[in-house]
């Protein structure tokens, strides 16, 4: 994780250099913002990986020997289905789509998501995936 932190630290670097110069040569509000908020972004993810780096093992990726299969075996546990993705997606969606043609559809889309989210959190509590 440590290369990936420092991968994600230079970009921001770039961006940050790249944002300064573009909105003294454009006078852009609009990319010159994007820039700057693309930095945060990148500077967030850079800190986070970073800092993390130091308190799990080191990976394959950090070791300049390591081969390919180093790296083989499991990488943790994902869900093998699950519905609620797709209910969240759907309520999100509804939600947002509320913003451009109207209101009411917030009605529909912010309780689908509630329960979407409600479901995807306890769903390994109750139900057939209760002990995994």
């Amino acid at each position: 994780m440590k290369i990936q932190g420092k991968m994600f630290i230079w970009l921001s670097v770039f961006l940050l250099v790249m944002a300064i110069v573009y909105g003294w040569w454009s006078k852009e509000p609009a990319g010159t913002t994007a820039l700057f908020l693309s930095f945060g972004l990148s500077i967030m993810v850079g800190f986070y990986l970073g800092f993390t780096a130091k308190r799990v093992d080191a990976g394959a990726q950090d070791n300049k020997e390591a081969d390919v299969a180093d790296e083989a075996g499991e990488l943790g546990f994902f869900s093998p289905h699950s519905w609620q993705p797709l209910a969240l997606g759907v309520g999100g969606a509804l939600a947002f789509l509320g913003v451009a043609l109207g209101w009411w559809l917030l009605y529909f889309g912010a309780p689908l998501v509630m329960i979407a989210l409600f479901g995807w959190v306890f769903e390994y509590y109750r139900g057939e995936n209760r002990t995994q």
